[in-house]
């Protein structure tokens, strides 16, 4: 895969606020950017991805719930910092594990292949159309203002988050709100995506070398998918944690 391309460019110019690091300073991000991807519906290839997850999650379940997983378990405790119930809003890895009993969701070959990656895993792990964007992405503490565009029964609305709720947002909106909650429709991958930005997230107790090894299993599927296609990534910590590799 191809090194470089605007993704350097764009992955350079993302940030993560002050406030979210006094939130949790053991919070870790890796940003991967992808371009020259073939997107495309559901195939046999994700589909298998997705059912080897599948397999992986219910040994895992067997006998416990989701949240006596510690990467749950502090996500949970993530949430409530910034006064969310994740008993409600559930963050994205719990509510993919929630729904390995009856199937994971089948959306399209590179949806479905970052939905696997983050099951297994074990951190939320998001995926946004690059070509979408409107400037950099950035994780903030919301104002309250900044508008949130959604789709209800076929019908574009627009939210706004709380005041103080942790968001993924560009300079047109909110691209995820609650952290790793809810995606916006605007940004999301779509069968005719070929850039995508991809967000792999961690808290402790996840290792650092846990985070890299993720983002190198997405970035080799990547890889496996569209041979050519150009990757750029970038790890994002406290500064209290220094400068690691990704």
């Amino acid at each position: 895969m191809a090194e470089g391309g605007r993704g350097e460019t764009f992955l350079a110019r993302c940030s993560v606020d002050a406030g979210v690091f006094a939130l949790r300073p053991d919070y870790r991000v890796v940003l991967v950017a992808a371009e020259g991807l073939v997107g495309g519906p559901t195939d046999e290839t994700s589909d298998a991805l997705l059912r080897e997850a599948e397999r992986t999650a219910q040994v895992l379940l067997a006998d416990r719930p989701p949240e006596a997983l510690a990467s749950v378990a502090a996500w949970r405790d993530a949430y409530r910092a910034f006064g969310a119930k994740p008993q409600r809003t559930r963050n994205s890895l719990e509510a993919l594990l929630r729904r390995v009993a009856s199937g994971l969701p089948r959306v399209n070959r590179l949806t479905d292949l970052y939905n696997a990656i983050s099951v297994r895993h074990l951190l939320p792990l998001g995926g946004e159309d690059l070509d979408r964007y409107a400037g950099p992405a950035r994780l903030a503490l919301a104002s309250g203002d900044e508008p949130f565009e959604t789709v209800t029964s076929g019908d574009v609305r627009f939210e706004h988050p709380e005041p103080g709720e942790v968001v993924w947002c560009d300079d047109e909106g909110v691209t995820c709100r609650r952290w790793n909650w809810r995606q916006t429709h605007r940004t999301r991958l779509g069968e005719d995506t070929t850039a995508a930005l991809f967000v792999l997230e961690a808290l402790d107790p996840m290792p650092d070398e846990a985070l890299a090894a993720a983002a190198a299993d997405l970035v080799d599927h990547l890889n496996a998918y569209a041979p050519q296609a150009g990757v750029a990534r970038r790890l994002i910590t406290a500064p209290s944690r220094g400068a690691r590799r990704c």
